[in-house]
């Protein structure tokens, strides 16, 4: 345990000057003693290729045997390599075996994984309402992409009957984390007064917000609201702007509705 917790401090530079190399050597020294804590970090040097030259097979193996100790982290991060097919054949079903296991201890990346292979129908056979109860669980623990495709499926009626209050809310939980597309969405919702009081204002603000990470959706209708005046002052120096960077982000429509506003000078 004093080893591992000794790989810990050179990894993120507590107490000691961070080395990369140092963490390797005293999280290699725990793990082959048993130390599921340091078989899991061990697995992470190697598939990041830190201290250690990048090797997907040795993050697998060390993965695999904290993950047999019940270790939840580790689960999941095995989970991850056999979805991905690093360092193993790609086996969605092997996957979800360890995306259940992590999930089933609470671990909120993996619930959402699990989700995502419920929604997908990867390597389990595709369950709306399976997605939702572990979308659910993760996004009570403050998952930003669960809220986000949590809100989804109540706006879709996938897996829930169809709720509008409830996919704002969920959208609400995730825009206010930074995701640009739950912002998005949830200035859908306030432009079409669905699931809350109609109101353009909100809805520029939450385009803004999801504008302003790239989004090209939200960009090219921000831009509308800046042509319309709606929500925002009319604005076309802004509006040509903003469909500029739609445009630049590969909406076609932001190519179209800038080249208008140029030819309309």
């Amino acid at each position: 345990m004093a080893q591992a917790n000794l790989g810990v401090m050179y990894k993120v530079g507590q107490g000691v000057k961070q080395d990369d190399q140092q963490a390797v050597k005293w999280f290699q020294k725990a793990a082959e003693q048993g130390d599921a804590k340091a078989q899991a970090n061990l697995g992470v040097m190697y598939a990041e290729g830190r201290g250690v030259k990048q090797d997907y097979q040795q993050a697998v193996k060390w993965y695999q045997q904290a993950a047999e100790q019940g270790y939840a982290a580790a689960q999941f991060n095995l989970g991850v390599m056999y979805d991905n097919g690093q360092g193993v054949k790609q086996d969605y079903q092997q996957a979800v075996k360890w995306f259940q296991k992590a999930a089933e201890q609470g671990n909120a990346i993996a619930q959402f994984a699990l989700g995502l292979m419920y929604k997908e129908g990867k390597g389990v056979k595709q369950d709306y309402q399976q997605a939702v109860k572990w979308y659910q669980k993760a996004a009570e623990q403050g998952g930003a992409e669960a809220q986000h495709n949590l809100g989804l499926m109540y706006a879709k009626g996938r897996g829930v009957k169809q709720d509008y209050q409830q996919a704002a809310k969920w959208y609400q939980q995730a825009a206010e984390q930074g995701n640009a597309k739950a912002q998005y969405n949830l200035g859908l919702m306030y432009e079409q007064g669905q699931g809350v009081k109609q109101d353009y204002q909100q809805a520029a603000k939450w385009y803004q917000q999801a504008a302003e990470q790239g989004n090209a959706k939200a960009q090219f209708i921000l831009g509308g609201s800046y042509v319309l005046g709606e929500g925002v002052p009319q604005d076309m120096a802004k509006a040509k702007m903003w469909f500029g960077r739609a445009c630049d982000n590969g909406l076609q429509e932001g190519c179209d509705m800038y080249r208008q506003l140029n030819e309309g000078k």
